[in-house]
Formats: C-alpha cells, sequence, structure tokens
C-alpha cells in the first residue's frame, strides 16, 4: 500500500471526498460502486467493484470455447481490465487495463467490428500488439460493465458475421446474468 499524504476528514453526514487526482488515476467515475474492506489495524480500504469479477471463472471458460470455435483470441473485460483471455498468453493480456478507445466504444453501447482500411485500435494500454477485430458491450440494468472482445495480433483483424454474432449472443449472457 503506497501513502499519498492526503488526509481528508469525515462530514457530519458521515461522508469523505476521495480526491480528483485519486479518482482520475484509478479511474473512478460518478456512480461507479466501490468495495470497501477493514483491517485489525484500523485500516479502511476503498475498492473498485467489479460485478463482472464474479463471473471470471465464467468468462475464462466462455473464452476458451469462444477462442476454440473461431480461433480468434477472445476475451472478457470489465470496464477497466480484461479478466479473461483464450488464446494468446495470458500473462501479456490478463489484468491490463483496457484501452481508452475501447473503453469508449463498449461506452458507445454498439457492437464494434473492424472494417477493411479501418482504424486499428489498439485492445491494452500502452499495447499495441493486439488489435480489436470486434466488441460486445455487456449491458447489465441499462448499465455497461463489461465487453466480450475478439483480437487478433495481425494488422488486418477482420471477423465475419458468425464472430459477430457470438460476441453478441455471450455480451447478451452475461448481461442477463449479472442483472439477476
Amino acid at each position: 500500500m503506497k501513502a499519498t499524504g492526503i488526509v481528508r476528514r469525515i462530514d457530519d453526514l458521515g461522508r469523505i471526498v476521495i480526491p480528483k487526482e485519486i479518482r482520475r488515476t484509478m479511474h473512478i467515475r460518478e456512480g461507479d460502486p466501490l468495495e470497501i474492506f477493514t483491517a485489525k489495524d484500523g485500516e479502511v480500504i476503498f475498492k473498485k467493484y467489479s460485478p463482472m469479477g464474479e463471473f471470471s471463472n465464467c468468462a475464462a471458460h466462455m473464452c476458451e470455447t469462444l477462442n476454440r470455435t473461431t480461433g480468434y483470441i477472445s476475451a472478457v473485460a470489465d470496464r477497466d481490465s480484461i479478466i479473461a483471455v483464450s488464446g494468446a498468453p495470458s500473462r501479456e493480456l490478463s489484468e491490463k487495463r483496457i484501452s481508452n478507445e475501447l473503453e469508449r466504444l463498449m461506452e458507445d453501447r454498439q457492437i464494434y467490428q473492424y472494417q477493411k482500411g479501418g482504424k486499428l485500435v489498439p485492445v491494452a494500454a500502452g499495447e499495441d500488439k493486439y488489435k480489436l477485430a470486434l466488441a460486445a458491450p455487456i449491458i447489465a440494468e441499462g448499465d455497461v460493465l463489461g465487453g466480450v472482445i475478439f483480437l487478433s495480433d495481425s494488422e488486418a483483424p477482420e471477423s465475419s458475421e458468425v464472430e459477430y454474432k457470438l460476441a453478441q449472443t455471450v455480451a447478451g449472457f452475461l448481461g442477463r446474468q449479472l442483472s439477476n
């Protein structure tokens, strides 16, 4: 754990303000859920809560199945990072922060599919090896919680209607599971 040197007081309603610099650095947005942990020595720890984290094992199995079915590198991400991947070395992508471009595409709530000659979208922040072929947002109760992703290490990450429908179906399934 790293000290920031920032001290805040609790107000009369029990609230505390998380400084803007920390929210920006940790990618905490208005409305994001935070999980609260306590330790015996008096520590209180706030951690971004991701409902997708509960589905990491299920997501891993889905990625394996998608990879075997399509041959594409398959991944599932929450709004911040890749939580499951199959078809590429896990250490290269697993738990990596998603790129700002991918984050924006998911927030658009539309399925993205690379078109020949189009702009290449990196999957992970600071990582240019893998490009986005297709991304379907996972939406639960009106909120974007993540995405189902097909990616490629080629310079033309094209995908077909089959991958489009598979990503759409898996994203819809995960969205319904997270709504329950």
